[in-house]
Formats: C-alpha cells, sequence, structure tokens
C-alpha cells in the first residue's frame, strides 16, 4: 500500500525551507483558526497588530500578525481548512520562527450526549482516517495528541470554568463521504467527534519537533436521524466564538511566558 511508504528522511526533494525564512522578531507561541469571520473578529481585538509575514498556496495569501497577548508576542494568522493546506502553513511558521502552535476550529460531534453548541472538546488521539499524516508518521490506525501544554490548557479552563469534554477524534480528508456506517464504527472505536486536520497537524509537529496544542468547539450533530448544523455557519454564534479566541490567546500566552 502507497500510505505504507513512509520515508523518515527529514530532508524532500521541496523543502519549507526553500520559500520561507526565520522572520525577525517571530513569537515562539503562534495561535491559528480556521473560519474567515472569527479571526477577522480576533483581529480586530489588537489594533496594533502587526503583520510581519504571509503563508501562501495557490488559491490564498494569509498574512501572520503580531500582537501581544497577556503582554507577550504571539503570532496570529489564519488556517486554510483541510490537512494539506493546514499543515503547510504549519510548516512555514515553523520556519519562521514559531515553537508552539494553538490551533483550533470547529468539529462534528459523534455522540448526541455531549452535544453542546461552542461547546470545547480536548482530543487526546487522532484516528488516521486522511493521507497527510502518513508521510509524517509511520503507518498506524491512531496518533497521540496534545503531547504538550494539555495540563496548562485544562488548569486555565477550570480556573475559568469553562466546561469541556477529552475524547478521540475522527480525522477525515472527506467530509461528504461521512456515511452513517463510518460514523458508527467510528464511534465503536472511541471516536468522540470528527475533524479534518488534527492527525495530520500532530504529526507534522512530532515529524519536525515542534508543538501543536489543538482543540475544538462542537457545532454540528451527526449523530442523528438527519444531520443537524447548528452552528457550524462561521456568522453563528460569533460572539460566543470570540470568547473562544480569547481562551486561544490566554492559552498562548501562558505558554509563551512559560517558554520565557
Amino acid at each position: 500500500m502507497l500510505l505504507h511508504e513512509f520515508d523518515p528522511c527529514e530532508t524532500a526533494i521541496f523543502n519549507p525551507d526553500m520559500v520561507c525564512q526565520p522572520v525577525e522578531g517571530m513569537p515562539k507561541v503562534a495561535v491559528s483558526c480556521f473560519s474567515t469571520v472569527t479571526f477577522q473578529r480576533m483581529l480586530a481585538m489588537f489594533p496594533q497588530a502587526e503583520q510581519i509575514a504571509v503563508t501562501k498556496c495557490a488559491s490564498s495569501v494569509f498574512p501572520v500578525y503580531r500582537v501581544m497577548a497577556g503582554g507577550v508576542p504571539v503570532a496570529i494568522y489564519q488556517s486554510g481548512v483541510g490537512a494539506p493546506q493546514c499543515v503547510g502553513a504549519q510548516e512555514e511558521v515553523y520556519i519562521m520562527g514559531v515553537e508552539t502552535l494553538v490551533l483550533f476550529g470547529s468539529c462534528g460531534v459523534l455522540d448526541k450526549n455531549i452535544m453542546e453548541k461552542c461547546g470545547i472538546i480536548l482530543p487526546t488521539a487522532a484516528l488516521r482516517d486522511e493521507g497527510t499524516s502518513y508521510h509524517y508518521a509511520p503507518p498506524g490506525d491512531e496518533i497521540q495528541v496534545n503531547l504538550h501544554h494539555r495540563e496548562v490548557f485544562t488548569g486555565l479552563m477550570k480556573e475559568m470554568g469553562i466546561r469541556y469534554t477529552q475524547g478521540k477524534c475522527w480525522t477525515t480528508d472527506s467530509m461528504y463521504r461521512e456515511t452513517r456506517e463510518k460514523a458508527k464504527r467510528r464511534r465503536e472505536q472511541g471516536c468522540i467527534c470528527v475533524d479534518m486536520e488534527c492527525a495530520s497537524c500532530a504529526a507534522v509537529a512530532q515529524f519536525r519537533k515542534k508543538e501543536v496544542l489543538q482543540f475544538f468547539y462542537s457545532t454540528d450533530n451527526l449523530d442523528s436521524d438527519k444531520w443537524e448544523d447548528h452552528c457550524l455557519s462561521n456568522n453563528a454564534m460569533v460572539e460566543e466564538k470570540d470568547q473562544i479566541a480569547l481562551l486561544a490567546l490566554e492559552l498562548a500566552a501562558r505558554i509563551a511566558k512559560k517558554k520565557g
């Protein structure tokens, strides 16, 4: 099988340091999200934000900004949806000087009993039903995620009185092929939610010896007779999503202070 041909060589024919270089003044910790609306609202929280770099793909250019969050510099940028585009930017910001990425986005819930609109879900492992992670880690069904700073994050949420759920996520790169039978099997394997990037981002961080902490906010329910989109729209529950962005920024600030 092609996806079993993992090559551990760190140098490829085409490498991220061929298209970007270290950026002077790049913060060691970055925050990123997928929603354009949430990112623009997060950026608007910082009138003094300074653009210091960009990540690029064939269809988009995403500016990277330096902001002051909790009294320390933090980078913020928007990630593209889907593992290949997301990890392309992840690779590039690591080259620029980021050491830890805090990444948050929406997920679909596979267990209606934990469905809470914009409820926080912290993944502990990811089922690798995508292709990107297999180029960064040996073949296997699962990959551990959030190996760094999990205690900092859970402590922060307890301090702020934020309820959260921990569990395994199902990472797939085909959102229109999340069939009922597949969802049933994923639940049987212990998955509580579904996303499109988590396994891949975890694999990149581990391969590059960097850090990433990923968490979700629940938006749609797949555990019902009919799909329920709830607050999946970028324009739904924007103020609640603002609070989630603030949570990510506070986490990033605490990590940055911890790193010194």
